[in-house]
């Protein structure tokens, strides 16, 4: 390989796509374009970053969801600690594959840094870039994934939308790329995934679990969890609620959670909670198989607000913001932060709201619609 390439030939690209996932909810989210893609017989390769990773998880976690393993998966990314050590070992990772495999489109999806990685590292070699899931907005700028987002959107040649709230938020950035609005494909993956979770999920059995008698708590977001006191107070709120409620709580914990939980001294005070069960976090199809059970879900997860809402499962989200506004408009979710009592307020009205919401993420059709369309940017 020429050491002094740094943009590829136009001419030298070929009819492929390459595909960049990292973290577990960007594999759900991908997984129906990619069962897609193959059906239309369209050519691609699938690049692991390793942002999210562990070997036996990992395999497990293909799997399960019917995929086959990735072409090309990087080594050690997981242990970097810090957002630029990560961002940059992905960045370097992924170029030399796409050197190497020349792909005409790269198609990244959500706000992680492996999204971000993908999408420099095609734009620095001039391959096209297709985004998945842009132009969601929190205006909340301390949250990495926001920052993420908005540069991705902006170095996109291509910007698949959920619906026109996101086609707006592009156009009132002047973005360059081009906006195609096709819904979301977490809800061809949710309604795909159940069908998986409820053949092969035993979760309820091994936690002793009745449909409909219980809820969820997943916290994981570093502005909430990197604060004792925050971190408290969802705990605090959550259990309070779940006495309200008379129900268990389910605690899926993250491991970056359960580190903090430990490095603030705070897991013994955490494991007596009344109602609360810590468990440590479950794989996709157990969670999946969990979450359509429960009753009601506190979250600050953006992916689980949406199948939630997908599943007609109400959800607190546990933030002061949403990218996925759409949940409170329809009554689906309500945003409580960290607040033990507007956490107890919120449960309250959630549960007793009516669950006959609209699904606003599309039809269920997005994966389709996308894969069609990378088949036309292939062919121009």
């Amino acid at each position: 390989m020429n050491k002094e390439i740094k943009v590829l030939d136009n001419n030298k690209l070929e009819s492929k796509i390459a595909v960049i996932v990292g973290t577990r909810p960007g594999i759900v989210m991908f997984a129906p374009i990619i069962h897609e893609l193959e059906k239309q017989n369209i050519p691609r390769c699938i690049i692991h970053t390793g942002q999210h990773y562990s070997p036996n998880m990992d395999a497990q976690f293909f799997e399960d969801l019917e995929l086959r393993a990735p072409d090309y998966k990087l080594n050690h990314v997981a242990e970097k600690k810090t957002h630029g050590a990560q961002t940059a070992a992905m960045l370097e990772g992924i170029e030399v594959i796409l050197l190497k495999e020349k792909p005409r489109l790269v198609l990244v999806g959500g706000d992680a840094n492996t999204n971000l990685a993908g999408a420099l590292a095609a734009r620095k070699l001039r391959i096209q870039v297709g985004h998945v899931e842009a132009g969601e907005r929190s205006f909340d700028w301390r949250m990495p994934e926001e920052h993420n987002r908005r540069m991705i959107d902006h170095i996109s040649e291509h910007l698949f939308t959920t619906n026109k709230k996101g086609r707006k938020h592009l156009l009132n950035e002047a973005v360059q790329g081009k906006i195609y609005v096709v819904g979301n494909p977490i809800v061809d993956a949710s309604h795909r995934h159940v069908d998986l979770a409820r053949r092969k999920s035993d979760a309820l059995d091994c936690l002793n679990l009745k449909p409909g008698t219980y809820a969820i708590l997943t916290t994981h977001r570093e502005e909430n969890v990197d604060f004792p006191e925050l971190l408290r107070g969802i705990l605090e709120g959550v259990s309070s609620a779940g006495a309200r409620l008379d129900m268990d709580v389910i605690f899926l914990a993250h491991p970056r959670t359960l580190k903090r939980l430990r490095e603030f001294e705070m897991l013994d005070w955490a494991d007596t909670l009344p109602l609360i069960r810590i468990h440590e976090a479950m794989g996709y199809l157990d969670f999946l198989n969990l979450l359509t059970h429960s009753q009601l879900v506190f979250t600050d997860s953006g992916g689980v607000q949406q199948e939630a809402c997908i599943h007609h499962i109400p959800a607190v989200t546990l933030r002061e913001n949403t990218e996925w506004v759409e949940t409170l408009e329809n009554d689906a979710n309500r945003l409580a932060g960290t607040d033990p009592e507007r956490i107890v307020n919120a449960a309250d009205e959630a549960f007793q709201s009516d669950r006959n919401w609209s699904v606003p993420f599309g039809s269920g059709d997005t994966a389709k619609q996308i894969a069609e369309i990378c088949q036309e940017i292939l062919e121009e």
